[in-house]
């Protein structure tokens, strides 16, 4: 990882988790995934998350067989853009070791800068085998732990586990998406309690807690001493949509963190992206919805021609579009229509 790269995560960073652009019977809109790169980019993002659950873990699929062509689509509107050694390209890896080190290795020849290592839908491992597998594959690539909700395919992991998990080498983040204050606050306690404390920066991936996650300092006593852990910033799908503005809102956050005076708006803002994360992430129907839903939002403003999914299955749930409506107009603080408007046409422009 570049030292750049490497400061930008340690002191926190924008990123969102990439979406897959398609055509109507299913294959890759190259223009469309270009134009969400651009988007990200020209948004101000600090970097990127491809090949991840936004992105459908399908495109590793023999029959779609996309996952290295979207994360080479990725690596080229980042060198065309000429983003700065501090923007932060992250790969997502997933499956069994095999899967997960060709992944890994394919996410490191690309040029990407670590990989969020998933661990769902590796029930029948055991904790000690999940960690020989992140071993493995920080011997490879730089790790971005992923603590993922049992809603959607993850499991409950225990304090120790966090604690051996912070120990290795090679993992420089954790994206805390559990969806719960209790095992939010094992995985920051078992870091601050490990040797590797300062190397590992913690990331949101609570969608249902995003501003609170990232204004609220964490507070343990390690040996006497008190110790104090921030998680710094974000890796969310929820950032996939209405980004420029979300970009302004941690930008705000980030320098409210650091005068230690925290606005009181922020309490209802709170709110207000968790209601809309709600509606986009389809929470009142077991996140069915969720890829359909961001594509929807993608959709109306242009960016995306339709909410098109590789699996026809993976649709929005009865209701859903209601409910994205409904916090379209509640909250036209939190849209960057103006922003998408006056680009989209550029963006979807292949030269």
């Amino acid at each position: 990882m570049k030292e750049a790269a490497r400061k930008a995560l340690r002191e926190g960073a924008f990123i969102p988790a990439h979406p897959l652009a398609l055509q109507e019977d299913r294959t890759l809109d190259e223009a469309g995934q270009r134009a969400l790169t651009r988007y990200y980019i020209e948004a101000g993002v600090g970097g990127i998350a491809v090949g991840v659950h936004t992105t459908q873990f399908e495109i590793r699929d023999r029959q779609f067989n996309l996952y290295e062509r979207v994360l080479q689509l990725a690596i080229e509107e980042c060198e065309a853009a000429k983003v700065p050694d501090s923007f932060i390209r992250i790969a997502g890896v997933c499956g069994p070791v095999e899967q997960a080190l060709h992944e890994a290795t394919v996410a490191k020849k690309l040029g990407y800068d670590l990989v969020l290592l998933s661990m769902g839908g590796l029930g029948h491992l055991s904790e000690k085998q999940l960690l020989e597998r992140t071993e493995k594959i920080a011997s490879v690539i730089p790790v971005f732990g992923f603590y993922l909700q049992p809603a959607v395919g993850g499991r409950i992991l225990s304090y120790g586990f966090w604690e051996k998990f912070s120990e290795i080498p090679g993992v420089y983040a954790i994206k805390i998406a559990p969806f719960d204050r209790y095992l939010t606050l094992d995985v920051v306690r078992a870091v601050v309690h490990s040797t590797r404390s300062e190397d590992i920066a913690l990331y949101t991936g609570n969608d249902d807690n995003i501003v609170m996650d990232l204004l609220t300092p964490f507070r343990f006593d390690v040996n006497g001493t008190v110790v104090e852990k921030q998680i710094v910033g974000g890796l969310l799908g929820h950032w996939s949509v209405w980004t420029e503005r979300a970009v302004a809102m941690f930008r705000e956050i980030k320098e409210a963190r650091g005068t230690g005076v925290i606005p009181v708006h922020f309490l209802p803002l709170s709110q207000e992206v968790t209601d809309a994360n709600g509606a986009f992430f389809d929470a009142r129907n077991g996140f069915k919805g969720s890829i359909a839903g961001i594509n929807q939002v993608l959709a109306a403003q242009g960016i995306l021609k339709g909410r098109w999914c590789l699996m026809e299955h993976e649709e929005l749930s009865p209701g859903q579009l209601d409910e994205i409506d409904r916090v379209t107009r509640m909250y036209p603080h939190l849209k960057d229509d103006a922003f998408v408007q006056a680009n989209v046409e550029r963006w979807r422009q292949i030269p």
